[in-house]
């Protein structure tokens, strides 16, 4: 079993520092056995991991969980982003999940999320990249795409849990996500794993880093032109 991606990667998507401290035209590579770790879409087909960045850069984001209304609202926002921009950058937008794949309609259908989702209900890929269990106490700052309190966003999670057509989590509400920016092929550019729900990396700091204009998530979808 290949060990987890563990270290930290930052800066510009085109060329990342290698472990040796040397820099590397191809980026710091995903072991090919996380690789070929399955996914699934929303009808439960199965699509190996490396296969979604194969051909092209992707955005990765590992949600915590369906049911999460931080996520629920990052996600909101992640579905403004034009899928024009995108193309023009060459750049796919990849959400994964840890859920039954029964929960990817509905939730695409709340957050209106229309890019590429799929989910890892066994969370091996989750583990494989080292993405953490439990809160840590810390400082995220106040997140830009987060609209809800605690109290009314946990009222909003509990009451979709109540009325769903499944009463689940829909995913470990311990497990944590994280942001990657990964391919064509096995590299990793980028890699920000959230030490608690509310460190996601904001959007626009990654969507810069692959190349694609900001957008304003303060009203309907718009690039900011600069």
């Amino acid at each position: 079993m290949a060990a987890p991606v563990t270290r930290q990667v930052s800066g510009c998507a085109g060329r990342v520092p290698s472990p040796t401290g040397s820099d590397t035209e191809r980026g710091q590579p995903l072991a090919a056995a996380v690789a070929e770790l399955p996914v699934l879409d929303a009808s439960g087909r199965r699509v190996t991991f490396g296969a979604l960045f194969r051909e092209r850069r992707a955005v990765v984001v590992f949600v915590r969980h369906f049911l999460c209304y931080v996520c629920k609202e990052y996600v909101e926002d992640l579905a403004k982003i034009p899928k024009s921009v995108l193309q023009e950058a060459d750049v796919t937008l990849i959400v994964i999940g840890q859920s039954s794949y029964h929960h990817i309609e509905p939730f695409c259908k709340l957050t209106g999320y229309s890019h590429e989702i799929y989910v890892d209900p066994e969370r091996e890929i989750y583990k494989r990249l080292g993405m953490k269990r439990g809160e840590e106490i810390s400082s995220s700052g106040q997140s830009p795409h987060i609209k809800s309190n605690l109290l009314s966003g946990s009222l909003q999670s509990l009451w979709r849990a109540v009325t769903g057509p499944l009463f689940d989590f829909q995913g470990d509400p311990a497990q944590q996500g994280g942001t990657l920016i990964l391919g064509p092929g096995n590299n990793i550019h980028f890699v920000h794993r959230d030490r608690n729900r509310l460190d996601h990396k904001p959007i626009n700091s990654v969507l810069q880093l692959v190349g694609v204009q900001p957008v304003n998530f303060l009203s309907r979808p718009a690039v900011i032109h600069v």
